[in-house]
């Protein structure tokens, strides 16, 4: 199947009431891991990349590994950029064949945040990739706080910039290990109430799953970014096939091993969002 845009995902997701995964990728392992369960789920996915996985692959390696992953695969595969901080970072991003771009500009004021994400809207529309921008600050787990979004600042945010979907801060934080208190579900109404666009959630593995599932069913939510509690289960994964037998030292036996538990990891997140293929 050929590779997805972020809008060919997104928009059957908010027409029949399910959301996909914006998985978040670190190497070839959980990559191929990811695909794997989405193919079992006969479900579309997110492969993302984020600000860790660039630093340790560049911008081009990955969007090949993105589109060959996508090319040989039985479902939709987006290639999608996360937290891509200037114009140059999605430039890179589209010229390396990603289909998907998503511009952070939630640290900016408003009216920057609009400029600069609308421009990068039309620079990823021209070359046919979706674009997700972010309005509020999602914070982090022990580190910066969050800012809420505005209703008011959503619609302008929407409106004027164009862009395919829509990152929203209402209780979510990034790198959480363990559920938290759920979402403010009155702040999504109010959001969704005066937007269209498909809704975002970033820092999805705070979220219980319970919750998840329930968005995914019954708003303008269409995609949960879920990074850490994958990584915690490769994680696992790794030191479990590590100290099974102290005597191998062949990286790619002992990545190998990863593959399968973490499979079965995400078949389990994937489930919750529903979005079968017919």
């Amino acid at each position: 199947m050929t590779i997805a845009t972020l809008s060919e995902v997104l928009q059957p997701a908010l027409k029949n009431s399910h959301a996909v995964a914006g998985l978040v990728c670190l190497g070839w392992e959980d990559m191929c891991a990811y695909v794997a369960a989405a193919e079992a789920e006969q479900c579309p996915v997110i492969l993302q990349a984020g600000p860790g996985c660039r630093e340790h692959t560049p911008l081009p390696i990955l969007g090949t590994m993105f589109r060959y992953l996508a090319e040989q695969a039985s479902v939709p595969v987006v290639a999608h950029l996360d937290h891509g901080y200037s114009i140059e970072d999605c430039k890179i991003a589209i010229d390396s064949g990603f289909s998907s771009v998503m511009f952070d500009g939630s640290r900016k004021p408003l009216q920057q945040n609009v400029d600069e994400t609308a421009e990068i809207v039309a620079l990823a529309h021209a070359a046919g990739v979706s674009c997700e921008g972010e309005i509020g600050f999602v914070g982090y787990d022990g580190g910066e706080a969050s800012n809420g979004t505005d209703p008011i600042e959503a619609k302008q945010f929407a409106t004027q910039t164009g862009v395919d979907a829509m990152a929203i801060s209402v209780g979510n934080v990034h790198l959480q290990q363990n559920d938290g208190s759920g979402l403010d579900v009155e702040r999504i109404r109010a959001i969704e109430a005066l937007t269209s666009v498909p809704l975002v959630i970033h820092g999805g593995s705070g979220v219980p799953t319970a919750q998840r599932t329930m968005l995914a069913k019954e708003s303008n939510v269409c995609k949960f970014n879920i990074g850490t509690e994958l990584r915690m289960a490769f994680g696992h994964a790794l030191r479990t096939s590590v100290n099974s037998d102290t005597e191998r030292f062949d990286r790619n036996v002992i990545l190998k091993d990863t593959i399968e538990p973490l499979t079965q990891c995400t078949q389990i997140v994937l489930k919750a969002f529903g979005g079968k293929l017919n």
